[in-house]
């Protein structure tokens, strides 16, 4: 199917201070049995890279997750995790392909009667055959990464919501694993609290070399912590830009873009196209 312009990706950045595609998505189409929410959309995740995945209401940003992260099959195409085909692997490969990565959701989802150590070595105790004391060193190695290393006896519910954000992110590291996949981590924060976990994000990515993918509506965030983002397209059902988000903030000429990266209304958008044909009008 050809495209048309809006489809185009424009300015791609320049990834040569990251590594090879970790990640793969190809001619992916995604949806709910006969609804289609994205058609054939292809992209790539570089080693190393801060990936955004962004987008307005119903565009498809969390039911890419999911196929991502192994919840939900795609209707058609292919998802390759550090090569490996997700969807096409049998239960064996699928499982280790899904070691490979964590995941940090939305709402934390910590489990309200354990502890944040208990928590954390929760992974460990279903996929590691390590004995306790080792999984308790671990996790505590991962508490201390996100500045946790102090709470590890409290009980989520003791917690304020950046540190439940921190906790969930230190058992989605319990494995060690080169992705980490985080679903609105700043949704719920108030403005400090959020660039504290943005300074949390580009450090372990920094210091430890992971592969972050983050879906988020932040653009405060995401100018932030990005380094290099995916904008999807509810009407087109496809991808509309690829780039830094500063680069697409200053120099897309899709309509869509420039309205999402300058939090400019549809309705105010309209009305100045109105003004201008009239003030054109006039002359």
């Amino acid at each position: 199917m050809k495209k048309n312009k809006s489809q185009e990706k424009i300015q791609e950045s320049n990834h040569s201070e990251f590594g090879e595609p970790i990640i793969q998505v190809r001619n992916l189409t995604s949806g709910y049995g006969n609804v289609v929410i994205m058609d054939n959309i292809s992209f790539d995740v570089r080693k190393g890279e801060i990936f955004g995945i962004l987008g307005g209401s119903g565009s498809g940003k969390s039911t890419i997750l999911k196929n991502l992260i192994g919840l939900n099959p795609p209707l058609a195409g292919k998802i390759f995790i550090d090569n490996e085909n997700l969807w096409e692997a049998n239960p064996k490969e699928r499982l280790k392909i899904l070691n490979k990565f964590g995941v940090m959701y939305q709402q934390s989802a910590l489990f309200g009667s354990m502890t944040l150590i208990e928590n954390v070595r929760l992974p460990l105790e279903e996929f590691t055959k390590l004995p306790l004391d080792a999984m308790n060193t671990i996790a505590r190695m991962k508490l201390k990464m996100v500045g946790l290393d102090n709470f590890a006896d409290h009980m989520p519910s003791e917690l304020s919501g950046g540190m439940k954000k921190r906790a969930a992110i230190a058992r989605a590291m319990a494995m060690d694993p080169g992705i980490l996949f985080l679903d609105e981590p700043s949704a719920g924060l108030d403005p400090i609290t959020s660039v504290e976990l943005d300074h949390l994000i580009i450090r372990l990515s920094r210091s430890l070399g992971v592969t972050f993918v983050i879906v988020t509506h932040e653009l405060a965030s995401i100018f932030t912590i990005a380094d290099r983002v995916i904008v999807l397209d509810k009407e087109t059902k496809g991808i509309i830009a690829d780039g830094s988000p500063e680069d697409l903030k200053d120099h897309s000429n899709i309509d869509f873009v420039v309205r999402f990266f300058n939090r400019i209304p549809t309705e105010k958008n309209e009305l100045d196209k109105k003004s201008k044909k009239s003030r054109m009008g006039a002359k």
